[in-house]
Protein backbone atom coordinates (compact mmCIF):
# COMPACT_ATOMS: atom_id res chain seq x y z
CA UNK A 1 0.00 0.00 0.00
CA UNK A 2 1.50 2.82 -1.51
CA UNK A 3 0.52 5.81 0.96
CA UNK A 4 -0.32 9.31 -0.10
CA UNK A 5 -0.11 10.76 3.13
CA UNK A 6 -1.40 10.21 6.90
CA UNK A 7 -3.34 11.68 9.35
CA UNK A 8 -3.44 10.89 13.84
CA UNK A 9 -5.79 7.98 12.83
CA UNK A 10 -5.91 7.62 8.91
CA UNK A 11 -4.15 6.44 6.33
CA UNK A 12 -4.60 7.78 2.40
CA UNK A 13 -3.60 5.99 -0.80
CA UNK A 14 -4.66 6.16 -4.19
CA UNK A 15 -7.30 3.36 -5.75
CA UNK A 16 -6.37 0.42 -7.67
CA UNK A 17 -8.58 -1.89 -9.65
CA UNK A 18 -8.26 -4.17 -7.09
CA UNK A 19 -10.00 -1.51 -5.05
CA UNK A 20 -13.59 -2.56 -6.79
CA UNK A 21 -15.14 -4.39 -4.13
CA UNK A 22 -14.46 -2.07 -1.59
CA UNK A 23 -15.99 0.95 -3.72
CA UNK A 24 -18.66 -1.50 -4.23
CA UNK A 25 -19.62 -1.92 -0.51
CA UNK A 26 -19.29 1.98 -0.18
CA UNK A 27 -21.74 2.78 -2.91
CA UNK A 28 -24.15 0.10 -2.79
CA UNK A 29 -25.62 1.42 0.70
CA UNK A 30 -28.79 3.74 0.03
CA UNK A 31 -27.62 5.92 3.12
CA UNK A 32 -24.22 6.20 1.88
CA UNK A 33 -24.95 7.60 -1.80
CA UNK A 34 -28.43 9.60 -0.28
CA UNK A 35 -27.11 13.35 -0.53
CA UNK A 36 -25.01 12.82 -4.13
CA UNK A 37 -28.55 11.61 -5.90
CA UNK A 38 -26.61 8.52 -7.11
CA UNK A 39 -28.09 5.06 -7.06
CA UNK A 40 -26.66 2.46 -4.88
CA UNK A 41 -24.30 0.36 -6.83
CA UNK A 42 -25.78 -3.13 -7.19
CA UNK A 43 -22.48 -4.87 -9.27
CA UNK A 44 -18.62 -4.74 -8.71
CA UNK A 45 -18.23 -4.51 -12.42
CA UNK A 46 -20.10 -0.93 -12.22
CA UNK A 47 -17.50 -0.06 -9.32
CA UNK A 48 -14.92 -1.36 -11.30
CA UNK A 49 -15.39 0.86 -14.09
CA UNK A 50 -16.04 3.97 -11.74
CA UNK A 51 -12.45 3.51 -10.71
CA UNK A 52 -11.13 2.79 -14.58
CA UNK A 53 -13.07 5.81 -16.00
CA UNK A 54 -13.85 8.08 -13.52
CA UNK A 55 -10.96 7.79 -10.41
CA UNK A 56 -7.80 6.38 -12.04
CA UNK A 57 -7.45 9.40 -14.63
CA UNK A 58 -7.91 11.98 -12.17
CA UNK A 59 -4.29 10.70 -10.47
CA UNK A 60 -3.11 10.57 -14.18
CA UNK A 61 -3.68 13.63 -15.38
CA UNK A 62 -3.75 15.88 -12.40
CA UNK A 63 -1.68 14.12 -9.65
CA UNK A 64 -3.74 13.96 -7.33
CA UNK A 65 -8.03 12.50 -6.63
CA UNK A 66 -9.88 10.45 -4.15
CA UNK A 67 -7.83 8.58 -2.15
CA UNK A 68 -8.90 5.30 -0.22
CA UNK A 69 -9.04 6.10 3.76
CA UNK A 70 -7.89 3.04 5.81
CA UNK A 71 -7.47 3.18 9.47
CA UNK A 72 -4.29 3.10 10.64
CA UNK A 73 -3.67 -0.31 12.62
CA UNK A 74 -6.37 -2.49 11.63
CA UNK A 75 -6.03 -1.30 8.14
CA UNK A 76 -10.04 -1.45 7.75
CA UNK A 77 -10.95 0.61 4.78
CA UNK A 78 -13.51 2.96 6.20
CA UNK A 79 -14.26 4.85 3.09
CA UNK A 80 -12.64 7.98 0.62
CA UNK A 81 -11.36 11.76 0.81
CA UNK A 82 -9.93 13.84 -1.86
CA UNK A 83 -9.33 16.48 -4.42
CA UNK A 84 -11.48 16.15 -7.76
CA UNK A 85 -10.42 18.52 -11.14
CA UNK A 86 -13.71 19.26 -12.20
CA UNK A 87 -13.25 20.85 -16.11
CA UNK A 88 -16.86 21.61 -16.33
CA UNK A 89 -16.36 24.63 -13.62
CA UNK A 90 -12.68 24.81 -13.82
CA UNK A 91 -12.29 24.41 -10.16
CA UNK A 92 -10.77 21.59 -7.46
CA UNK A 93 -13.33 20.15 -5.36
CA UNK A 94 -12.66 18.48 -1.88
CA UNK A 95 -14.84 15.23 -1.00
CA UNK A 96 -15.49 12.44 1.55
CA UNK A 97 -17.79 9.68 1.52
CA UNK A 98 -17.69 7.28 4.38
CA UNK A 99 -19.07 3.73 5.09
CA UNK A 100 -22.07 4.35 7.89
CA UNK A 101 -20.51 2.44 10.82
CA UNK A 102 -17.72 5.65 10.74
CA UNK A 103 -20.18 8.35 10.54
CA UNK A 104 -19.92 10.64 13.43
CA UNK A 105 -16.27 9.65 14.33
CA UNK A 106 -14.60 13.18 13.59
CA UNK A 107 -12.79 11.17 10.23
CA UNK A 108 -14.39 13.46 7.43
CA UNK A 109 -13.58 16.60 9.38
CA UNK A 110 -9.45 14.60 10.16
CA UNK A 111 -9.33 13.46 6.72
CA UNK A 112 -10.89 16.54 5.10
CA UNK A 113 -8.46 19.33 6.87
CA UNK A 114 -5.16 16.85 6.01
CA UNK A 115 -6.59 17.04 2.51
CA UNK A 116 -6.54 20.69 2.46
CA UNK A 117 -3.44 20.82 3.63
CA UNK A 118 -1.70 18.36 1.19
CA UNK A 119 -3.78 20.56 -1.84
CA UNK A 120 -2.28 23.60 -0.44
CA UNK A 121 1.03 22.89 0.72
CA UNK A 122 1.97 20.01 -1.40
CA UNK A 123 0.04 20.58 -4.66
CA UNK A 124 0.06 24.18 -4.45
CA UNK A 125 -3.86 24.60 -5.83
CA UNK A 126 -4.70 28.11 -5.33
CA UNK A 127 -8.50 27.65 -4.15
CA UNK A 128 -10.21 24.06 -3.27
CA UNK A 129 -14.12 24.07 -3.20
CA UNK A 130 -16.71 22.20 -1.59
CA UNK A 131 -20.18 21.26 -1.99
CA UNK A 132 -22.76 19.55 0.19
CA UNK A 133 -26.42 19.11 -0.50
CA UNK A 134 -28.29 21.03 1.74
CA UNK A 135 -29.99 18.85 3.62
CA UNK A 136 -26.76 16.89 4.38
CA UNK A 137 -26.12 18.69 7.64
CA UNK A 138 -23.47 16.57 8.88
CA UNK A 139 -21.49 16.87 5.79
CA UNK A 140 -22.03 21.03 5.65
CA UNK A 141 -20.53 21.10 9.17
CA UNK A 142 -17.47 19.36 8.20
CA UNK A 143 -16.76 21.90 5.49
CA UNK A 144 -17.32 24.65 7.94
CA UNK A 145 -15.01 23.02 10.42
CA UNK A 146 -12.43 23.26 8.06
CA UNK A 147 -12.70 26.85 7.89
CA UNK A 148 -13.96 27.11 4.66
CA UNK A 149 -15.95 30.22 3.55
CA UNK A 150 -19.32 29.78 2.38
CA UNK A 151 -20.16 31.39 -0.97
CA UNK A 152 -23.86 30.48 -1.73
CA UNK A 153 -26.74 27.93 -3.15
CA UNK A 154 -26.60 26.13 -6.37
CA UNK A 155 -27.87 23.75 -8.39
CA UNK A 156 -25.34 20.74 -9.51
CA UNK A 157 -26.11 17.87 -11.10
CA UNK A 158 -29.70 18.33 -10.33
CA UNK A 159 -29.10 18.94 -6.66
CA UNK A 160 -29.46 21.93 -4.51
CA UNK A 161 -25.98 22.19 -2.59
CA UNK A 162 -24.24 25.09 -0.95
CA UNK A 163 -20.94 25.95 -2.39
CA UNK A 164 -17.96 26.76 -0.51
CA UNK A 165 -13.97 28.21 -1.10
CA UNK A 166 -10.83 27.93 0.87
CA UNK A 167 -8.07 30.14 -0.63
CA UNK A 168 -4.53 28.84 -0.30
CA UNK A 169 -3.09 30.14 2.82
CA UNK A 170 0.28 29.77 1.63
CA UNK A 171 -0.06 31.91 -1.69
CA UNK A 172 1.65 34.98 -1.69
Amino acid sequence: MEIIFETKRLLLREFTTDDAALIYELNSNPEVVKYVHEEPITDVKVALTSIIDRIIPQYINYGYGRWAMHLKGSLEFIGWCGLKYRPERDEVDLGYRFKQPYWGKGYATEAALATLQYGFETLDIPVITAMAHIDNTASLKVIEKCGMQFQGFEEVEGCPVKTYTFNNPYTK
